[in-house]
């Protein structure tokens, strides 16, 4: 009798141990692969190059492939996200913004990184050529200015914010030329090649930030642009994630994430460029001061279109 129990029980425990594995993959059959979609103000075969340690991590975390898109703007994976073409993408809090008045719940920042001081802000700033004569806002009243994107948060959200509200005027009346450059790098490049005598972009400390990173890849001499304001902090870029999504397979990817810088350090400096010493959770409320920068300048074209 206790012979047949032990077989019985043995039977139940590798049945056990072979349907486990199945249901744990429930998931991966609905999501074969995940994609991951990026923008940044790089190029894209940079962009694509940096972003690649982390889907090769990914990839083996999850168990599945996965894939990067680059977008050719924030509104473009924000789209990939809402058409369900993308899972998860980092971008910027503006476009965090923008991802939410779309997609309302349906998507959820799940972590922010920290900076390597461990900081979890960034800044919005405006630079200008070294060799210009310009010290300060006042100085650029009346000169050409380059935005990065629409839905940047350092690239135009947070200077039109700041324009709007302590300056009482907007970049159209208080440049001669305004445009959009198409991403960061762009801006900066084309202030160095004298297209724009001022641009917005986005910095962090001394050492980390766009123009440091284009100085370092040979894009920019070094030492070629000078900064003539700096906003208040800025919180840092939110990873978000389709909330339709499986619930085992939102708790894995972040539970991946997290232990990212240590499960594989030297992807994860890879991936970062050394910028990050890791992740911290983020919710909703971390951005709702961005969300009101963006309906304030949101109501504010509209009050300048209809004059």
């Amino acid at each position: 009798m206790f012979t047949f129990v032990r077989r019985t029980l043995a039977a139940v425990l590798m049945s056990a141990a072979v349907i486990t594995p199945v249901l744990a993959a429930d998931w991966r059959e609905q999501y074969p692969e995940i994609t991951i979609g990026v923008s940044s103000g790089e190029n894209e075969s940079d962009a694509i190059a940096r972003n690649q340690p982390y889907a090769d991590y990914m990839s083996e975390q999850l168990g599945v492939p996965v894939k990067l898109i680059r977008g050719t703007d924030y509104a473009a994976v924000i789209e990939a996200m809402r058409s369900g073409h993308v899972q998860i993408a980092s971008v910027g809090p503006a476009a965090y913004a923008l991802a939410r008045k779309i997609m309302g719940d349906g998507i959820a920042p799940v972590a922010t990184t920290l900076d390597a001081n461990g900081d979890r802000g960034y800044y919005s700033v405006i630079a200008v050529r070294a060799d210009s004569p310009y010290q300060t806002l006042e100085d650029i009243k009346g000169k050409s200015f380059a935005f990065a994107d629409p839905n940047s948060t350092s690239g135009y959200a947070v200077p039109s914010y700041y324009l709007s509200t302590q300056l009482n005027t907007n970049a159209d009346e208080y440049f001669s030329d305004v445009a959009f450059s198409g991403g960061h790098e762009q801006s900066v490049m084309a202030l160095v090649n004298g297209t724009y005598e001022a641009v917005a972009t986005h910095w962090r400390n001394e050492t980390a930030g766009n123009i440091q990173s284009m100085e370092k890849k040979g894009l920019i001499p070094k030492g070629s642009t000078r900064i003539i304001w700096k906003s208040p902090v800025i919180p840092n870029t939110p990873v978000m994630i389709l909330t339709s999504l499986p619930q085992e397979l939102q708790d894995e990817f972040k539970a991946a994430l997290m232990a990212f810088p240590t499960k594989d350090p030297a992807r994860f400096a890879e991936y970062t460029r050394g910028d990050s010493s890791g992740y911290v959770e983020a919710k909703h409320e971390d951005y709702l001061d961005v969300i009101a920068i963006t309906e304030h300048n949101a109501q504010d074209r509209r009050r300048n279109a209809a004059k």
